[in-house]
């Protein structure tokens, strides 16, 4: 199982989805997601931090310090980084 960093921006409104998606998606079919270490980083109370990732837009996903997603989500991109994380 591998650590998600995930940045986002408090008032993003793609991140709120990004992270109701992973809620609902835990709660209801996902309970194993419970376990995988997630590390948010809101880009703008840590720039220093986001300065030192690739990436434009928010929310965006990185395993083991590669982008697996950036920007808005859906429910199977959320899925597919949760797949990565437990592979």
């Amino acid at each position: 199982m591998k650590e998600i960093l995930m940045f986002v921006q408090k008032d993003c409104p793609h991140c709120k989805r990004a992270l109701k998606w992973q809620e609902v998606l835990t709660e209801k079919f996902h309970p194993e997601w419970a376990q995988v270490p997630i590390r948010m980083v809101d880009e703008l109370e840590q720039p220093e931090v986001a300065q030192a990732y690739d990436y434009y837009y928010v929310p965006t996903y990185f395993i083991d310090g590669v982008k697996v997603h950036e920007g808005p989500v859906t429910q199977q991109d959320v899925e597919k980084v949760f797949a990565q994380a437990l592979s």
